[in-house]
């Protein structure tokens, strides 16, 4: 049997809770019980299937405060941001109760001799594994979607948020929402792979890194199930010849350090030319370098630790590998002398394919900039990736960065002249080792569904 989890805070290395995995007994139970609830609800109208998630969108908007809380003791989210999480949540759950019925009801069509009629069904119990940097909208991304699909839904959450896992569903309950339809496991590796290997699950959805999706989705094709992955990236943003510098430099810093830098989406490799490169570099390390690391329970603004201390000692691997590499260091760069997994702010130039800092992804407050010699060049860098989740370009010239975008940038998501997170009405997600299939924006309630045909004479 492995170890308990015991949650930790990031910000003084204090133990929060301790919580017993389940015996590989419980975890099937739960999934039978997830079954059973799911039986009941997948014939549940989509109008009441909506009224349920409308419902959890306001008791996590009464809940908001606690659960802010929490997440900033687990993962040492700013508090601030711990709140605009919750909002952002909500707001999820508004669209999907709006938009739910309309989206997943029958299509009718034209066919020779009849009418053809398109329903989608629900599947049945899909399994999600979520990570730590987002401890709610992660889990109600995939979750809110599924339920209004009428599917059911598994939780295996990143051990050091356990307990924002837990709240999420008591809030859930608290909304009415059936219980056991939405189900937690507190479970490891290897009895994830069993939980994969279950008849009753129907799909897996991770989000997480490039690697850990390589294991999930093979782990799924070995039982033909079907996979939704988004797998973080290095996102690239382009200062272009005609770039507003003020804009651009503001936005970079911070897109970059949003979450402590840790967002998949978050603005990673910043892609210069040489007519605004030197100036760039001046102002944007300048603005780096000012930021202070700060008590995430109380600060509205600076930089909050890493949500653990070996993540944070990765991240500085990372950088010193870029450094023996070629890479400089203009601002950061060192493991700070204090309590918590705090890492500065930090600026690297000379960045060049070879380095982790080109190459992989930093997740964490560490920026990339890299010199282009101009507009063309900088594209070319920035699909010069594995990675295709995010990006953005910066452009006075908005009709031809919209064209750049959709036609040249090789991403699933590209923002310009502004940096974003995800919108409810928008789809999310990425491309090569980004991952693939789509949340949000409607598409995520499709996901997982039974396209079903009717031929009706």
């Amino acid at each position: 049997m492995s170890s308990p989890i015991t949650t930790i805070n990031p910000a003084t290395e204090e133990e929060i809770e301790t919580y017993d995995l389940m015996s590989d007994q419980d975890v099937k139970d739960a999934i039978k019980a997830c079954h059973t609830a799911f039986e009941d609800w997948r014939h549940v109208s989509l109008d009441d299937r909506a009224a349920k998630i409308k419902a959890i969108g306001q008791a996590l908007r009464d809940n908001k405060e606690d659960f802010a809380q929490l997440m900033t003791r687990e993962v040492g989210k700013l508090i601030g941001d711990s709140r605009d999480e919750i909002d952002l949540c909500a707001a999820i759950c508004d669209f999907t109760a709006a938009q739910g019925p309309n989206e997943l009801a029958d299509e009718e069509r034209d066919i020779p001799d009849g009418k053809g009629v398109v329903t989608y069904s629900p599947v049945g119990v899909i399994y999600g594994l979520q990570p730590w940097n987002f401890p709610c909208y992660q889990v109600i991304r995939y979750t809110v979607a599924n339920l209004m699909a009428g599917n059911g839904v598994l939780l295996k959450h990143a051990a050091n948020c356990t307990g924002s896992g837990l709240f999420l569903r008591d809030v859930m309950e608290k909304a009415g929402l059936p219980k056991n339809l939405f189900t937690v496991l507190l479970i490891d590796h290897d009895q994830s792979d069993d939980v994969i290997a279950n008849d009753l699950v129907r799909g897996v959805t991770l989000t997480g890194s490039d690697g850990a999706g390589r294991v999930v989705a093979q782990q799924a094709a070995k039982h033909l199930k079907k996979t939704v992955l988004e797998l973080g990236s290095n996102d690239a943003y382009l200062v272009l010849d005609d770039a507003d510098l003020d804009l651009a430099v503001q936005t970079c810093v911070a897109g970059r350090l949003y979450n402590n830098g840790q967002t998949c989406v978050n603005a990673k490799r910043f892609i210069v030319t040489e007519a605004n490169y030197d100036a760039f570099v001046e102002r944007f390390t300048e603005q780096m370098k000012a930021m202070e690391m700060v008590d995430p329970a109380d600060a509205k603004s600076g930089l909050g630790p890493m949500a653990r201390i070996d993540l944070r000692d990765d991240l500085a691997k990372q950088v010193e590998e870029s450094v023996e590499k070629g890479a400089r260091v203009l601002c950061g760069g060192e493991v700070p002398d204090r309590k918590g997994a705090y890492y500065p702010a930090t600026v690297l130039v000379d960045v060049a394919p070879g380095q982790p800092a080109y190459d992989d992804e930093l997740f964490g407050p560490v920026a990339s900039v890299i010199r282009a010699k101009d507009d063309e060049d900088a594209m070319r860098i920035a699909n010069d990736s594995r990675y295709g989740l995010g990006g953005g370009i910066f452009s006075k010239n908005t009709e031809r960065a919209r064209e750049l975008a959709s036609k040249y940038f090789d991403t699933g998501m590209v923002c310009i002249n502004k940096y974003n997170l995800a919108i409810p009405n928008m789809p999310f997600g990425g491309v090569k080792d980004s991952g693939y299939g789509r949340e949000h924006g409607g598409f995520g309630m499709k996901e997982f569904v039974n396209a079903k045909s009717l031929y009706m004479a």
